[in-house]
């Protein structure tokens, strides 16, 4: 059953919809439907978990075999055949050829990246709900509002709960793009795709020095304007602004050069991927002008923080499964308020403590093979969560 309520305004409606409280075996089929989930992701994150701690290791010992091996260069403008292969580490400004330019609006930089970002003015709907019961019935009541917003993807109307009055265009009369520089350098080196890749630095272009490219494109201040008034644009006009990344040239308005930091193997006059005995590859770009300990003290702290990452996430995904596959026992109880409760916060204790349990015990047979005793001492720990558990359950009245 819908109910509509207009509020007066072609911006917000109130829809209500309702129905009939589920039974105990409609929720007892949702129940088990929800076990099946909980299953899936139960056993995805003792995947998770063995996996990631493989793969914090062999990074570990990929960079420290890399600060091990890793040869400083004298100098960038020239290449030594001694080199040849090896793992170096070199610092400089970047260079292009030739400069990134965009005709249909004038736009040229030295750079290895140029972005053209195109955002169309749109309809976007926004809702809000709340379910509560009433007279034996669950109801929802959602509230939808539009409002007008610059989107740079185009925002379909026709999933709208009401399209009349809110309609956008099917497409944008204009595309964002990309522009990538085909050949990168740092002196004589010439920088891989995976390095280049990693230029990703983005800054908005200023067009205060530009002139309107069309009569029917205005500039107002870091934006092209495809409208009659870009003070206030009506649904389907466009607005274009410019990214760039890695200035590679001195330009009167940007500055000079950007300087980055690389290692990666030499090879010829190519800079690769290096790969490590431990199957990792190395091929590092920073920014700006670091040392050979800066870099590979970066690059730890990088994959520490990924590891403790991937660790809260497979954490997180043990207790929500945990959490589904033990939910029917609330099911079965739920119409007792008062033991209802008692089970959810039992259930909510259950799951915490055997997900930190099983965690530590999943990161510990990862270490086996690495670390065995840093192993034993985890699978120790994961008991403690457990014995923390059972010390909190009173004793059984002596009969």
């Amino acid at each position: 059953f819908q109910q509509f309520s207009d509020t007066g305004s072609r911006k917000e409606h109130v829809k209500i919809t309702s129905e009939p409280k589920p039974g105990f075996l409609e929720r007892l089929s949702e129940t088990s439907g929800g076990m099946l989930i909980g299953l899936v992701t139960f056993l995805l994150a003792f995947y998770l978990l063995f996996t990631n701690e493989g793969r914090a290791l062999r990074t570990a010992k990929s960079l420290d075999e890399g600060l091990s091996l890793v040869v400083p260069l004298d100098s960038i403008h020239s290449i030594s055949q001694q080199n040849e292969g090896r793992l170096v580490h070199l610092a400089g400004a970047l260079s292009t050829s030739k400069p990134l330019f965009d005709p249909s609006y004038g736009v040229s930089i030295q750079a290895v990246k140029l972005k053209r970002n195109v955002e169309m003015y749109q309809w976007v709907e926004h809702e809000d709900s709340k379910e509560y019961e009433e007279n034996g019935e669950i109801k929802k009541e959602t509230r939808y509002s539009y409002d007008t917003e610059w989107k740079s993807e185009v925002v379909n109307s026709r999933n709208f709960d009401r399209e009349i009055g809110h309609k956008n265009p099917s497409a944008m009369a204009v595309e964002s793009f990309t522009a990538v520089s085909p050949n990168v350098q740092v002196g004589s080196f010439v920088l891989s795709k995976g390095l280049v890749d990693k230029i990703d630095d983005f800054k908005q272009l200023s067009l205060s020095h530009l002139e309107d490219p069309h009569a029917d494109v205005t500039r107002r201040g870091d934006y092209f304007y495809h409208s009659d008034n870009p003070r206030r644009p009506e649904v389907g006009d466009l607005r274009v602004s410019f990214f760039y990344a890695g200035v590679s040239g001195d330009d009167p308005h940007l500055g000079s050069a950007a300087k980055v930091t690389v290692i990666a193997r030499q090879r010829g006059d190519q800079l690769v991927p290096y790969h490590t005995k431990f199957g990792d590859v190395l091929e590092i770009l920073y920014p700006g002008d670091l040392s050979v300990e800066e870099v590979f003290q970066k690059e730890q702290e990088s994959n520490t923080m990924k590891t403790w990452a991937l660790r809260g996430a497979g954490w997180l995904s043990m207790f929500v499964g945990i959490s589904l596959m033990t939910r029917i026992f609330y099911t079965l109880v739920d119409w007792f308020p008062v033991v209802r409760d008692l089970v959810n916060v039992g259930l909510k204790a259950f799951a915490v403590c055997a997900a930190t349990s099983l965690s530590l015990l999943t990161i510990s047979v990862g270490w086996l093979f690495y670390r065995p005793l840093w192993a034993l001492l985890l699978a120790l720990l994961s008991i403690v969560p457990i014995l923390l558990a059972r010390s909190r359950v009173p004793p059984k009245k002596q009969q």
